[in-house]
């Protein structure tokens, strides 16, 4: 599509953007590109490149900026990676060492914002078993029950259940025992099958008791699953390309914090081999159409369960951002499958 004239020209005046956020003028272009081309052929050029749709020129400037097609054409074809600094891998290394699966999630988006200065994200590991701990039944009205779950990794889920008659607080007792003895640890939903085989002996009522409170338990960890862990998202109003225009950046943070167009982007990018890039629209979610978003996948034992990234303005350093994103990923699959 570009010869390689053109193809030069537009990796420099992208990396000169990326670097100082100014708008390019052929003078300067001619400058950093280090081409013995004059000011006349270079304004060629940009006048092709514009016309293409790989760089635009603003209103108050007579300089030309990336557009979302330039950073795209830059990432896929002209970047050059840049080795993850051997600081920042250190770091990295201290803050995800195989410890509690939750601290490491949380450590990860942490250190990806710290080192990126953009909002770090990852996305909580999706549980190969939807099981329990332990469970117990409190009764709180005549027929309002409150179930208690104890899930495999600890933590306290609580969830209401209404149910067709009252239980008294010995048949709640009696049923929460049973399940404790015999199923702790397995699938909600593969418990709720077999209940329909194996207690033959129970009363029918208990029986139903059981089998509501496995769809109740399984939709519990399902709804806690659909999550993520978000952090630094304040560092974006520092980034001069994002606070100058607050309407881009309430959608954001809207999107924070309704979190179901970033569950879907993360979702998108689980199924990728390695980094994938979205740059504004390119994700089909107008939220995103001024902010780029680096994701990775990562692993438990060789089952990709998750994905982490950075959200920050589509002027980033991408050279620098995928390499950490890289190795965040892979630090966090060996460090939670040695948990």
């Amino acid at each position: 599509m570009l010869n390689d004239r053109a193809r030069s020209l537009l990796k420099a005046l992208v990396e000169r953007y990326i670097e100082d956020g100014q708008p390019v003028g052929s003078r300067a272009l001619s400058k950093v590109s280090g081409m013995d081309l004059s000011a006349a052929s270079i304004r060629n050029v940009m006048a092709d490149l514009e016309e293409l749709g790989f760089i635009a020129s603003p209103h108050t400037s007579a300089g030309r900026v990336p557009t979302p097609r330039g950073y795209r054409f830059f990432v896929d074809s002209l970047l050059t990676i840049k080795p993850i600094a051997a600081d920042t891998l250190n770091q990295l290394e201290e803050h995800l060492h195989p410890a509690d699966p939750q601290q490491l999630v949380s450590a990860a988006s942490q250190m990806l914002s710290e080192l990126t200065a953009f909002a770090g994200i990852v996305r909580t590991p999706k549980r190969r078993v939807e099981g329990f701990r332990h469970l117990e039944f409190l009764r709180l009205a005549e027929k309002r029950l409150l179930l208690i779950i104890v899930t495999l990794e600890g933590d306290v889920q609580n969830r209401v259940m209404i149910t067709e008659r009252a239980y008294t607080q010995t048949e709640l007792t009696r049923a929460a025992t049973y399940l404790n003895e015999h199923y702790t640890g397995s699938d909600f939903l593969k418990i709720r099958d077999s209940l329909h085989t194996e207690l033959q002996t129970l009363n029918r009522d208990i029986q139903s008791l059981m089998e509501t409170a496995m769809e109740v338990g399984s939709a519990a960890l399902r709804e806690r699953q659909n999550d993520y862990v978000l952090t630094g998202e304040t560092r974006l109003l520092v980034h001069q390309d994002v606070s100058q225009n607050m309407v881009h950046l309430r959608r954001l943070f809207d999107a924070f914090e309704q979190k179901t167009g970033l569950m879907q982007l993360l979702d998108m990018s689980q199924s990728a081999e390695g980094v994938k890039i979205f740059i504004g629209g390119e994700s089909g979610l107008i939220t995103f159409d001024e902010f780029s978003v680096v994701t990775a996948p990562y692993e438990v034992d060789g089952q990709v369960v998750g994905t982490l990234g950075v959200v920050g303005p589509t002027r980033m350093a991408y050279e620098r951002i995928i390499p950490i994103v890289d190795v965040t990923a892979k630090l966090l699959s060996s460090a939670l499958s040695q948990h």
